[in-house]
């Protein structure tokens, strides 16, 4: 080392000591102990802390229904994603479930983050309810985006109990493993020096969806957060790496949707999702990659054509979708070597 170096690796040392030791701790809106037993009552679910997640439900017109979805909102959104699919499945006799996570939408603790053992203590809640006011019905899991992260982790550790399938439209599986560097040191230090600060994502020039006057609607609703807590990324990467390792113990049948325009979630962490899942897990699975596809499938200009093909999974999982988005579709994610 010269003289003239040592100046700067003093000031380096100084600074990652300062780091350290003004750190400031993230904020978690975590749950409270259990004071009571959950239920669904009225349009919303009733946690064991006490807490009320609103919920919304689209129902078939007549009879009952033959299958029965709850679905799972992505990061910053709530509830309310699911209101297009949501009626189109009624009118295919699907009645659809979708509740604001904590964290998001009118749930308690809007833009905190309430930890992943909340999120899947939720969902597990939330299939122990539906199921008991639909016993005999199939019943499914849908996530999107984060939400599918979540159904990821609730299912690590094997089949989910009382399900008969998921689908995964869009997968949040970009952990740290497949991040570039300078984003993995941006968030530690974040997390560490201004957990508080909250960052929009104006001018990174994504896309997420090509449907304009759907994106401009979530511009003006209120309960869809438009400024996001470095502590709330930090704790969405923390899932999307249990989600991506989890993957390898997944056993439940599943549908996975992925857009080939996807501009939020890469294909590395999609095909490595895709890899881990163990031998049975792919036995069991439709991948379905969509040409004109982005983050946003479920909402997209052509979004009707997923729904036709969650409508036709759940009929009759062995065949193949009306749409062909499954025809060799692993092979043609794995042949796009161009990474995002």
């Amino acid at each position: 080392m010269t003289a003239t170096t040592a100046p700067g690796v003093k000031f380096f040392s100084g600074a990652l000591l300062a780091v350290m030791l003004g750190a400031c701790a993230p904020t978690l809106h975590l749950p409270g102990e259990a004071i009571n037993q959950p239920m669904l009552a009225g349009n919303g679910v009733h946690t064991a802390d006490g807490q009320m997640l609103p919920l919304k439900t689209w129902a078939p017109e007549k009879g009952a229904p033959k299958a029965v979805i709850i679905a799972l909102h992505g990061f910053n959104d709530y509830s309310n994603f699911f209101a297009a699919p949501g009626a189109f499945l009624a009118k295919h006799a699907i009645q659809s479930y979708a509740y604001d996570q904590r964290g998001f939408g009118a749930a308690p603790g809007p833009g905190l983050w309430p930890g992943t053992a909340a999120l899947t203590d939720d969902l597990e809640t939330m299939i122990r309810l539906i199921r008991g006011r639909h016993p005999q019905t199939p019943l499914y899991l849908l996530g999107d985006s984060m939400g599918g992260a979540v159904i990821l982790v609730a299912g690590g550790g094997g089949s989910i109990a009382d399900i008969d399938g998921v689908i995964l439209a869009a997968p949040a599986v970009w952990g740290r493993i497949t991040m570039p560097w300078y984003q993995r040191l941006g968030l530690w230090i974040g997390v560490r020096l201004i957990p508080a600060l909250k960052l929009t994502g104006e001018g990174l020039g994504i896309k997420p969806s090509d449907n304009r006057e759907m994106l401009l609607a979530l511009g003006r609703d209120p309960l869809v957060i438009k400024a996001t807590r470095i502590d709330a990324m930090h704790g969405l990467v923390n899932l999307m790496d249990t989600a991506l390792e989890e993957a390898a113990g997944f056993k439940t049948p599943a549908l996975i949707l992925y857009g080939e325009r996807d501009e939020i979630i890469p294909k590395t962490p999609t095909r490595m999702m895709l890899a881990r899942m163990p031998e049975i897990t792919r036995k069991i699975r439709r991948v379905a990659l969509y040409k004109d596809g982005y983050h946003m499938l479920l909402r997209d200009l052509k979004a009707e054509v997923a729904w036709r093909d969650i409508v036709g999974w759940i009929a009759d999982p062995e065949k193949p979708l009306a749409s062909g988005a499954d025809t060799d579709a692993e092979l043609r994610l794995a042949g796009n070597t161009k990474e995002q």
